[in-house]
């Protein structure tokens, strides 16, 4: 049963908390003060409504604030957080592959970032690995992004193409 009373419960406390921290001017969480927390809170809201709230198409939502928010407190603080796109698109694929676990939906699409993410985040690796670095295939490197685009149409237009088989 879905409770709506949990995601307003959540934001509550956790920006009455933010705000009280402010006030009180502690310099143990001074740095903590910033807009990457607000977005942990609603994210964690999001979290709670999603697993407490039995509301689980909040959780990709949650996943994503929580992880950006985490993301933008960390990358300046560990030398080992690396500062690329890839993160971003792996945090969205986490969020697929968690509401999946819970509703049956968003495998194909958690799959897919997974893959790009890992394809960004080690993209020079790889590359050396296959020694693609020179030859046509090194070409693809730069139209990659083209690639993307006609996969994202392909998706688009083949899902609407079997919504409307499947009202006639």
């Amino acid at each position: 049963m879905k409770n709506p009373r949990i995601f307003p419960g959540i934001i509550l406390i956790g920006f009455g908390i933010f705000f009280f921290l402010q006030q009180a001017n502690l310099p143990l969480f001074a740095q903590f003060m910033t807009w990457p927390t607000l977005l942990m809170i609603v994210g964690i809201a999001f979290l709670c409504q999603g697993y407490a709230g039995t509301d689980y198409e909040a959780i990709l939502p949650g996943v994503i604030l929580t992880g950006f928010g985490f993301h933008f407190h960390v990358v300046n603080r560990l030398s080992i957080w690396p500062d690329a796109l890839g993160v971003f698109i792996l945090i969205i694929a986490l969020g697929f592959l968690l509401r999946y676990q819970k509703t049956g939906n968003g495998l194909f699409q958690g799959v897919l970032f997974l893959s790009l993410a890992a394809l960004l985040l080690f993209y020079n690796q790889v590359m050396s690995w296959l020694g693609l670095i020179e030859s046509k295939i090194a070409a693809f490197s730069n139209f990659w992004p083209a690639a993307l685009i006609l996969v994202g149409t392909s998706l688009l237009f083949s899902r609407k193409k079997r919504e409307r088989e499947r009202q006639k």
